[in-house]
């Protein structure tokens, strides 16, 4: 198959992709007995779809394959997070400003490098809650941040002009 044909079958399983989640969606609102009556053949033509159509076309044709959507890396708050005993938050925030330069860096590259400076210093710490700690730096107007920076490999931070 050529690339033309290969866009002509991708936008017919695009379709399709989108009619699946509107009965699904119809379906999932009928009450549970009748549910039941369709929810393994849904769940059937999904599989079919997702690991069997689409994925033969983008085996032959990886450039018409999406890229994958930014997902949400991580959801815990400051509030919510408990430093280990040998660590201070300011001491936290120095090691994070430490990180930023005034131009603007993926949130993954800093909450990866003040990781391993934690570990260097034998005072190892979740990358989570150095996120969480960037995350409230920001929300208190103490760094800039662009994008949702729960998602690392898809947001930005740097230090404040």
């Amino acid at each position: 198959m050529d690339r033309d044909q290969a866009k002509e079958i991708k936008k017919h399983l695009t379709g399709l992709s989108r009619a699946l989640h509107r009965a699904t969606d119809a379906v999932f609102k009928l009450d549970k007995p009748d549910q039941a009556l369709f929810k393994e053949a849904l769940l059937d033509m999904h599989t079919v779809l997702i690991f069997k159509l689409k994925a033969t076309l983008y085996r032959e044709h990886p450039d018409l394959e999406p890229p994958d959507p930014p997902r949400i890396t991580s959801k815990l708050r400051w509030k919510d997070a408990t430093l280990p005993d040998a660590i201070s938050e300011a001491y936290l925030d120095a090691l994070i400003f430490a990180a930023l330069k005034p131009r603007l860096l993926k949130m993954a590259k800093i909450v990866g490098e003040v990781c391993m400076r934690c570990e260097a210093q034998l005072n190892p710490i979740d990358a989570e809650i150095i996120a969480a700690r960037i995350i409230a730096l920001a929300e208190a107007g103490r760094i800039e941040g662009a994008g949702d920076l729960r998602m690392w490999r898809h947001s930005e931070v740097r230090l404040p002009p």
